[in-house]
């Protein structure tokens, strides 16, 4: 077996994912984000990628729980994301959420790389938990003040579950410990090597994501007959405004008084109208004869 290099792995893991990083950062997607234009539709289109991914990956973590190079890293009740996701998701889309909701194609080559690593290469988990988690715990919490502020969100936290680390007190020395247990995994050359791959190609999976939920903003979702559409997925948010019940009724009936103010008024009016308009047909009947 061949020994690992002096370097601690969570160090590696930094400078190898820097210049990838950087690129996830910066994705027209993410820099709409951070700029505070993010709309409702697309914080909501953004949960569901993720609700996706964090189950893949916890199914994965709880499969690999006592794998010896996964297992330092394993902090579930810290760390898990699906609970608080599902919170989000429901409370944007309503109770039927997972009927609303849909995997994209670069979220589900996303989850299915999680599904592969978890069940052939669990090692590599340790690249994928490293690249979400720490990520949520660092510029998530920017991500966050930003959602809340841009979309006004109750402080009282609905909608954003996914930020809150309720078993993480410190977030800081969290990190650290995290980041310390890391350098303690088992590991010869080769793996760590493989590792430090697979956190590259976790963040050009994300960046992917966040492409195609672009693409999708920008054009909209293919319909069943293939055409493209504007989903209305705000339909089900809370606060927004929108005709139902009684303002759908009084739109309706303005509606109808609208047309019913184009017609004549009196009996005596509305049949010289029509003996005129059967004048005229027998008329150009005659003519085109």
């Amino acid at each position: 077996m061949a020994e690992r290099t002096s370097q601690d792995l969570s160090e590696a893991l930094k400078e190898t994912t820097k210049e990838v990083h950087e690129q996830a950062e910066n994705t027209q997607f993410m820099k709409s984000f951070q700029r505070g234009k993010v709309s409702l539709r697309e914080f909501k289109l953004y949960l569901a990628s993720l609700y996706y991914i964090y189950s893949a990956l916890e199914e994965e973590s709880e499969r690999n729980k006592d794998n010896p190079v996964y297992a330092p890293v394993y902090f579930p009740a810290e760390l898990n994301r699906s609970a608080a996701l599902e919170k989000d998701l429901e409370y944007f889309y309503g109770p039927a959420w997972r009927r609303e909701i849909q995997c994209h194609e670069a979220t589900q080559k996303y989850v299915d790389r999680l599904h592969h690593v978890g069940q052939h290469e669990p090692e590599l988990l340790v690249a994928h938990a490293y690249t979400r988690y720490l990520g949520d715990l660092s510029g998530g919490q920017i991500l966050k003040k930003i959602a809340q502020k841009s979309l006004n969100l109750p402080k009282t936290g609905e909608g954003l579950s996914f930020f809150n680390f309720p078993g993480v007190t410190n977030i800081s020395k969290f990190k650290q410990l995290y980041r310390a247990r890391m350098n303690t995994i088992p590991m010869d050359v080769l793996t760590e090597k493989r590792i430090l791959e697979e956190a590259e190609k976790s963040f050009l999976l994300n960046i992917e994501v966040f492409e195609e939920l672009q693409r999708l903003l920008n054009q909209g979702q293919p319909s069943a007959n293939g055409n493209a559409v504007q989903p209305n997925l705000e339909l089900h948010a809370r606060g927004i405004n929108r005709p139902h019940g009684p303002v759908a009724t009084v739109e309706n009936d303005r509606t109808e008084m609208r047309h019913n103010d184009m017609l004549p008024s009196t009996p005596l009016l509305r049949w010289v109208l029509a003996l005129c308009f059967l004048a005229t047909t027998v008329a150009v009947g005659l003519y085109a004869f």
